[in-house]
């Protein structure tokens, strides 16, 4: 039986909309009847899903703006609220990463990082925020990432910014819950999409990623995106200030290999429970 979402007639932003989880998300709000707003630097890339969105019945439009810049941000929303009307969600799913060494970490690719995933979250909801606040309404859902829970080799400014959406989103929660609007967090492992396949090399998906993932597979975007639908929705009315982990079961453990099989003890070895 599928959960009636009852989104229809809503109308949410989504930055990051034009690709991946962000444009999932965009595609699984229009079969449900609502309204969107696709931000991305990737402007024929947002054109297209807005067009696909249209070929489902629903209204959609293109908000062109710098996450990083408050004052761009501010101007998009009403534009964005004047097309559609009131916002009733946000889903930040904006994000890049620039893979270095810590030592070697340019500053430009740090600030650059920091200011997509951290501040460009921070200001869109800012700016959405404030409108759901002054109408006593509204949900948001920030994308995080396995990454917020711990490190990963050449990506210190990556986890840093992920680990700081957790933090920004517990601290909206509590000041915007008593207000009407709640904010949650979701934190996807590796999600089969195109920007996977062309930056991570095939073995590691097959050997490292998905052996270390007890459900022994990537995620599909579309499972990610029916989290944030919830968490859009009335069946999450008292979710706030959540991490709801979308990984396949990677961080209920540490350790891991053969899809959570390794049990890792000499004497379950020895009694042939499993092998090396």
């Amino acid at each position: 039986m599928r959960a009636n979402l009852e989104l229809s007639g809503r109308t949410v932003l989504i930055t990051g909309g034009a690709s991946g989880i962000g444009r999932e998300c965009a595609l699984a709000l229009a079969r449900e009847g609502a309204a969107i707003a696709i931000a991305d630097s990737n402007e024929r890339g947002a054109t297209e899903t807005v067009c696909e969105i249209a070929a489902l019945g629903a209204r959609a439009v293109v908000a062109s703006f710098d996450v990083r810049s408050p004052t761009d941000t501010e101007a998009a929303i009403e534009a964005v609220e004047r097309d559609l009307g009131p916002l009733d969600g946000l889903i930040t799913a904006a994000g890049i990463s620039r893979p270095a060494p810590a030592t070697d970490l340019a500053a430009e690719s740090w600030e650059a990082v920091i200011g997509v995933n951290l501040s460009g979250t921070f200001y869109s909801c800012q700016a959405a925020g404030r409108r759901m606040v002054a109408r006593g309404r509204g949900a948001i859902v920030t994308i995080g990432s396995v990454s917020s829970l711990g490190g990963q080799s050449g990506r210190a400014h990556y986890c840093a910014s992920k680990a700081g959406v957790v933090g920004l989103t517990r601290d909206l929660a509590i000041e915007w819950g008593s207000r009407g609007v709640r904010v949650n967090c979701i934190g996807p492992s590796a999600t089969d999409t195109p920007m996977i396949r062309r930056g991570i090399p095939e073995n590691f998906v097959s050997r490292v990623m998905e052996d270390r993932t007890p459900l022994a597979r990537l995620a599909q975007p579309s499972e990610v995106a029916s989290v944030c639908l919830f968490l859009l929705s009335d069946l999450a009315s008292f979710v706030n200030g959540a991490l709801i982990m979308v990984d396949g079961g990677v961080s209920a453990g540490f350790f891991t290999r053969g899809h959570g099989r390794d049990f890792s003890s000499q004497t379950l070895l020895a009694q042939g429970v499993y092998s090396e």
